[in-house]
């Protein structure tokens, strides 16, 4: 059944979140490739085709939202589902990303590890919904 396992690519500047992701993940049925930071996270996605992306919106470099906006003008990328995964709590950031800027979902650190299972199941789940329509 090991095809049946979703692609998901983590991009996150800290290797210990990384390691979380990986770990709370890894349990349940998602193969977990880990990015550090933007620029390896694109190719990643490029090279990988995930099912979904992970993604921190403060790393140095390039942001989030840099990587997404990349993301979204890609043809190769741009239907792959985003949950923005960050700090940044403040309701304006959660209103820009789900409505502005229309991410799948929105978590903020620190996240329950079930918080982040269910939100990567119903994105995904969604998702292939969409597509069979």
């Amino acid at each position: 059944m090991e095809e049946d396992r979703k692609k998901v690519v983590c991009i996150e500047d800290e290797l210990e979140m990384i390691e979380l992701v990986k770990l709370i993940l890894g349990r349940s049925k998602f193969d977990v490739t880990g990015a550090v930071g933007g620029h390896e996270g694109l190719q990643k996605i490029g090279d990988i085709k995930p099912d979904l992306v992970l993604l921190d919106l403060m790393m140095p470099e390039m942001d989030g939202w840099e990587v997404y906006q990349k993301m979204k003008a890609s043809e190769n990328m741009r239907d792959i589902p985003v949950i923005v995964v960050t700090a940044k709590a403040q309701s304006i950031d959660r209103v820009l990303g789900l409505h502005i800027a229309r991410v799948d979902d929105y978590i903020t650190k620190p996240f329950g590890p079930q918080e982040l299972l269910d939100s990567v199941e119903r994105v995904i789940r969604s998702h292939s919904t969409e597509r069979a329509a």
